[in-house]
């Protein structure tokens, strides 16, 4: 039997992310979850949380596809879909639609897909900084800033001596 690999497999497609297969795992599990739940909550929460669902794991597969910005801007997306779920798993096992061990379950799926998600951010941060260092340019923050210290509103240059055209 070959021994595993201590370089991981390279990145060609959001498919070979892990992320990727445990947010569509997580998905996949919360579809199955939503099918036992009353017939009057399908267009409430079985609704929201299996949208949630497809929407962590479209959105790092369509942030793959962008550039590094808008690829960094999906992933909170995909964290903001996650705390949507973890929240209404909450409300599920509260509310008795879920057994506790089922809801418990889900919610540390969440927590570990959220744990990958932001390491991806970190990862793609620290990727963008370190070829902004390479070419010359200058990274931007999420906010849009350099990292210079310097505002545009402090860009502006006086000319102590106005310039007289030559006759």
């Amino acid at each position: 039997m070959p021994e595993p690999s201590a370089v991981p497999a390279p990145v060609r497609s959001y498919r070979d992310l892990r992320v990727w297969q445990q947010a569509m795992d997580l998905a996949e599990a919360t579809y199955r979850a939503t099918e036992q739940f009353p017939e009057h909550e399908r267009y409430g929460l079985v609704n929201q949380l299996r949208r949630a669902a497809v929407s962590v794991a479209s959105n790092i597969a369509e942030g793959h596809a962008r550039s590094t910005g808008d690829y960094l801007r999906h992933l909170l997306i995909s964290n903001g879909s996650l705390a949507e779920m973890e929240t209404q798993f909450v409300i599920s096992a509260r509310m008795a639609f879920l057994p506790a061990g089922l809801a418990e379950s889900l919610l540390q799926t969440c927590d570990q897909v959220g744990r990958m998600l932001g390491g991806l951010r970190k990862g793609l941060r620290a990727r963008r900084v370190r070829g902004a260092r390479g070419s010359g340019l200058r990274a931007r923050d999420e906010k849009g800033h350099s990292g210079l210290g310097v505002r545009g509103s402090d860009m502006h240059i006086t000319n102590p001596e106005p310039r007289i055209p030559s006759p």
